[in-house]
């Protein structure tokens, strides 16, 4: 399925259970969302707002 979230969107395999989804951590990733603690918002990276951008673990 595809998830969107203002500007960005990702495709993603889906398990239907009852009427409430539950967005993992690799959409969030996916899209680069951070959770804002202190307000309980989700929202783009600050740093990167226009594109998604990610880190590759292990480059030196």
């Amino acid at each position: 399925m595809e998830v969107s979230f203002g500007n960005r969107r990702c495709f993603v395999g889906a398990m239907v259970m009852g009427d409430e989804a539950l967005l993992g951590a690799i959409p969030m990733e996916d899209m680069d969302l951070v959770v804002r603690p202190m307000t309980r918002e989700v929202i783009a990276n600050p740093y990167s707002p226009n594109i998604p951008s990610s880190l590759a673990k292990g480059m030196t």
